[in-house]
């Protein structure tokens, strides 16, 4: 068996790795997306949509808020890793996904609290309600 094993000649196959940019990546990433909302799978698109992957060599890094979309990207991560090699000629390309819960709650804001917010922006706000005699009526 050995033998046998000695007179076969494995090739070693060298892939492409040419450089690429960020921006570049990003059309051919915002291409596939398109693709999968032509095709009907609209999850998966607004997923590759929802934030704009960061790269840092050829390593691509995507934020997500959930478990669940981490799950759902990771069964069409190995079909959008072959477009992106294919089409950026890289076979370096790895994709991490982070899951990144923190959002902020949405809450009720009233006249008072919008008037705060406003005259943190530009505290010339007071002069303009004191001039003008306006009230809040909280």
């Amino acid at each position: 068996m050995e033998e046998s094993n000695k007179g076969i000649v494995k090739e070693v196959l060298h892939l492409p790795t040419e450089a690429f940019t960020e921006t570049e990546m990003l059309l051919f990433w915002n291409k596939y997306a398109q693709r999968l909302g032509d095709k009907g799978y609209r999850i998966m698109e607004s997923l590759l949509l929802i934030n704009d992957p960061k790269l840092n060599g050829t390593a691509i890094t995507l934020e997500l808020p959930n478990e669940g979309s981490k799950l759902d990207f990771e069964n069409e991560k190995n079909g959008l890793l072959g477009h992106l090699k294919g089409h950026l000629h890289n076979h370096d390309i790895t994709i991490e996904v982070i899951v990144n819960e923190s959002i902020e709650s949405k809450r009720n804001f009233n006249d008072q609290d919008r008037y705060n917010r406003l005259l943190e922006i530009n505290p010339n706000i007071d002069l303009l309600r004191t001039t003008f005699g306006l009230d809040l009526n909280v």
